[in-house]
């Protein structure tokens, strides 16, 4: 079990994060987002040249005041230079939910500029560690062909393998989870709504399996609701999410000022000076 390592210093996420002083954390999959999934992206993005669109919905009476304005829903829109992979925060524009949470991120990517279909999607929750985000990202804007597959299945598990993760007794090619056993990563059918540009996405019947695809979440107690979910389509390539699953179960700790309260007593914490 872990504990605060400094439990005289309380993190109340209640409290304006102004005041928060901030703190080094661990293990980063229980570390939540800070609150932050939005700028930690959107900075990581600008950084790679992409550029940022903004489509706002809602009302605007001729004389009106900008800030009298009635805006419904609003979205933002991050494509790569090439036009082939792009990043919606869609958190403000009616997300659909995973896992009981509503969808934050949605990341896409397409063969080439022909099709205005994406190939595959991933989608990330609130409160997915923007680190473990950003380094999909990372791994994504450097490749030549985002949407041809470069490597198994097998590296995702090797990634989490590495930094101590328990691959699975039943299934130990397809899934693995924490030593505490609070997050999980899986390869299998990909939960409904999940876009992807595979044919049998389209085929399957009503009593058949789908397309396979990557699935992680983190449950911090046994029937306890998830604190984050990322879902990753059938086609979105392997050597991607392992990037993505190399960071979630990195060791290394994270700077945090807020901390998810459903996780807080499980963190070790030291007040970064």
């Amino acid at each position: 079990m872990e504990a605060p390592l400094y439990p005289d210093f309380p993190l109340d996420p209640s409290t304006p994060r102004g005041g928060q002083p901030a703190f080094w954390v661990g293990p980063r999959h229980l570390a939540g987002d800070d609150g932050r999934l939005y700028d930690a992206i959107a900075d990581t993005l600008a950084g790679l040249g992409w550029t940022s669109l903004t489509i706002v919905r809602g009302r605007h009476e001729p004389d009106e005041a900008p800030e009298d304005r009635q805006v419904l829903r609003s979205t933002v829109l991050h494509i790569s230079p090439d036009a082939l992979r792009w990043a919606q925060w869609s958190l403000a524009d009616e997300p659909f939910h995973l896992g009981a949470l509503p969808i934050a991120w949605q990341i896409s990517a397409r063969a080439d500029t022909s099709s205005p279909l994406a190939q595959w999607s991933a989608y990330f929750t609130t409160d997915v560690p923007g680190e473990a985000v950003t380094d999909f990202l990372v791994a994504l804007d450097a490749r030549d062909q985002p949407a041809v597959p470069l490597a198994g299945p097998e590296v995702v598990l090797d990634a989490v393998a590495a930094h101590g993760w328990l691959r699975d007794i039943d299934q130990p090619q397809a899934a693995a989870t924490d030593p505490t056993f609070t997050s999980h990563i899986s390869l299998g059918e990909v939960p409904p709504l999940i876009q992807d540009a595979d044919p049998l996405a389209l085929t399957t019947e009503a009593d058949e399996a789908g397309p396979a695809g990557w699935q992680a979440w983190a449950e911090p107690a046994l029937g306890a609701p998830c604190l984050w979910a990322a879902s990753f389509g059938a086609s979105v390539p392997h050597d991607l999410v392992a990037a993505f699953a190399a960071s979630l179960s990195s060791t290394a700790p994270v700077l945090r000022r807020v901390l998810p309260e459903a996780t807080q007593e499980r963190l070790l914490r030291a007040p970064a000076i």
